[in-house]
Formats: C-alpha cells, structure tokens, sequence
C-alpha cells in the first residue's frame, strides 16, 4: 500500500540496526541500506530528546548535497533516558551489568528521533516510551548478558528478548519505539509525503 505510494521516490535507511531495517521489510517497503560513519558525540547540556534529535540529524549530515532529487534518506537514534541522564549502548559486560541494575525495579524512557532528509528539507520527529522493570536479580541479569550479548542496544537490553517478558511489567507507548524506531509515526509521515 505505502509501497505503491511511493514509487517515485527511493527510500535511504542509513541504519545498521537489523531491527530498524527489520521495521522497514515488515512495512513492506523498498529501501537501500546506505551507511556512513559518524562520531556519536552530542552537547553535554542536552537533555531526553534534544540528544536523539540532535545525534538523528547528525547522522543525516554526511548526506549533506549527496542525495538525488527523488531520494528520502531516514536516520535515527534511540537512548534510555533514566535518574536524568541518557543511557546508550553499553561498553563491556560490567557496564551491561550496572546500567539493567540501575533499571530494576525502575521506570525509565525509551526516546527515539527519525530525520527524514531530502535535497530540500529536513524534517524531524521523536517518540518517548515509559517503561517499568520488576525486580531483577544478580542472576537474571548476568543470564541475560552471557546469553544474549545486548551490547548493540541503548539501555543494554532488547524488549523483544527474554528479559522483556521476565522483567518488564508497564510500558506506556510505543512498544516498537523501544525497540528502536516508532513504526507507527514513521508509517504516518511517509504516506502524507504524497
């Protein structure tokens, strides 16, 4: 449907996350994966969205006069925001432990910003999730790490694994946004494109 819609333009996913790129096949559009490296590095003042904002719109600036004239370019970011700061993709097993410690038992936000980028315009939108984790033991944690390796993830986890259905018990939102891109809102702003 959104496919046909589209068929003039051609859609950019400059994203190596399988789940965004997921989103886009489940959405049965067709898109090219176009990936250029970028420092993620934002203003320390920057607060919940500002950040995702900020780093969706860096991520689109090596695009910067690159694109063709029927070409949409979608970049994105996601953070948990939690006790006021931003929690990003862990470092090494240690922080993956002390960043699903400091979610237990906790409500955190999910943010993610998408730019979507032509030669013309730049238009942004994000998305904030709140989500409640039970309890988690020492162990549980350390299960979840050794086996399911969450070191691509903001926040150290994926809502999709096992420790979304032992740990999770409230999310008010989008549940897709938390696993990476608010589906919904991008669905929606891709078919008022026409």
């Amino acid at each position: 449907m959104l496919k046909d819609k589209l068929k003039q333009y051609k859609l950019i996913l400059a994203s190596g996350s399988p789940r965004r790129q997921q989103f886009f096949k489940d959405l049965e559009l067709d898109f090219e994966i176009r990936l250029k490296e970028i420092e993620e590095i934002y203003p320390p003042e920057l607060k919940r969205e500002e950040i995702t904002n900020y780093l969706a719109k860096l991520k689109a600036s090596p695009f910067e006069g690159g694109l063709q004239e029927n070409e949409i370019l979608v970049t994105s970011d996601t953070i948990v925001w939690h006790n006021n700061k931003a929690l990003g993709k862990p470092t090494d097993e240690q922080d993956a432990f002390e960043i699903l410690k400091s979610l237990s038992n906790t409500t955190h936000e999910v943010i993610t910003s998408v730019c979507f980028k032509t030669n013309s315009k730049t238009d942004l939108l994000h998305e904030i999730t709140k989500v409640t984790f039970n309890a988690l033991s020492d162990e549980a944690i350390y299960y979840y790490i050794d086996n399911y390796k969450p070191f691509d993830k903001a926040g150290a986890y994926g809502i999709q694994e096992w420790i979304g259905f032992i740990a999770v018990s409230k999310i008010e939102g989008s549940y897709a946004n938390v696993m990476g891109m608010p589906v919904d809102k991008v669905y929606e702003y891709l078919s008022n494109l026409v």
